[in-house]
């Protein structure tokens, strides 16, 4: 596994092509990939299996986080430095809380944690963060408008044609009378979600094999659960072979009635991983990706064109990630292959 892990890692740029084309539209089959990338479909089947088994490359579902639907949080977390590694291990361990990252900063570990309602988050998260030893402090920001996320970020490697070529297969909009009927999917069609969660590529074929049930059945519910716009899936890429190996978030203030103009300027940042609205002592939260740590400054420079009256009160680059969007992490930045399921993808509405 470690050699087929170092041959992943030196990424062409045929491998890039294709990361960004499941970046756009994860589960696109390989013929229509064929169509985009000028490449047999054979052989781009074959790249994508070295990218997984070397931890390069993987697609994942989760919970859409979409604050109408869901509750997304952000919670910073200040722990004892000798209990530092048992904190991050029990905090990575519960599935609501789909990322870990160790911050440089006046804060120790950076969540994400996605549940289905404010009273679930309590029950779950904040009940759970009481129990853990050595851990002191916590501070939770709540989102109240996600204006883009990390399945928004691209590698920006395709040519025009390319680009072009795939808007036109890309995946449909899933309609608003579909997402309303999310919460009315039967268990059986929940226990699909723990099998996208390991991977969003899985065929109807291969979930049935894993829950026993006739392929055709498995189908069916596939196919609505895919209509539901429950699930967001992505194509992730290991951070170090993306040329963005620093993680930086800000949180910021925007004024008053200007978050959406605000989100609109910090849309036109290429690095953007995320923009949302937040509660808390600020009212806004930025996450890039950056090629080097002189980059925050110029980043920074950016934000304040972008958005005026802009106050940035706190940047944080990020360390390490441990987890992020329900998979474990290896040191160099790698999918370990273990992915933590189950919590609000096993019990969903």
């Amino acid at each position: 596994m470690q050699q087929e892990r170092v041959e992943a890692a030196e990424l062409s740029e045929d491998d890039l092509a294709l990361i960004q084309v499941l970046q756009a539209s994860p589960r696109m089959g390989w013929a229509d990939a064929a169509k985009v990338l000028g490449v047999h479909a054979t052989t781009l089947a074959a790249r994508w299996d070295r990218l997984a088994a070397g931890g390069a490359a993987w697609v994942t579902a989760h919970l859409a986080g979409d604050p109408k639907q869901m509750l997304l949080a952000y919670v910073a977390v200040d722990c004892e430095m000798n209990r530092r590694e048992s904190v991050t291990a029990q905090l990575a361990a519960v599935p609501e809380i789909v990322t870990v990252e160790e911050a440089a900063s006046n804060r120790d570990l950076m969540l994400t944690v996605i549940t289905r309602s404010l009273e679930e988050f309590s029950e779950k998260i904040i009940t759970r963060l009481k129990t853990i030893e050595g851990l002191t402090k916590y501070q939770v920001a709540l989102c109240t408008r996600l204006h883009s996320s990390g399945d928004d970020w691209r590698l920006n490697v395709l040519s025009r044609a390319q680009l072009a070529t795939l808007r036109t297969l890309g995946p449909q909009a899933v309609p608003e009378d579909a997402r309303a009927a999310a919460g009315q999917l039967p268990q059986n069609h929940l226990d699909l979600l723990p099998f996208l969660a390991r991977d969003g590529r899985a065929t109807a074929a291969e979930i049935a094999r894993g829950l026993g049930r006739h392929p055709a059945t498995v189908q069916r519910q596939l196919n609505r659960v895919l209509a539901s716009g429950i699930l967001s899936f992505r194509c992730e890429i290991a951070q170090r072979y993306s040329s963005f190996p620093v993680t930086c978030q800000w949180f910021v203030n925007v004024p008053a009635g200007q978050h959406d103009a605000a989100a609109a300027g910090i849309r036109t940042i290429s690095n953007v991983r995320l923009s949302a609205s937040t509660t808390g002592p600020t009212n806004f939260v930025i996450i890039m990706w950056l090629h080097t740590l002189a980059d925050v400054m110029s980043a920074e420079l950016a934000l304040q064109q972008k958005v005026p009256g802009i106050d940035i009160v706190e940047s944080a680059v990020m360390l390490r990630t441990v987890k992020r969007v329900g998979w474990m992490l290896n040191e160099d930045t790698t999918a370990s292959g273990a992915v933590v399921h189950g919590g609000s993808l096993g019990a969903a509405d």
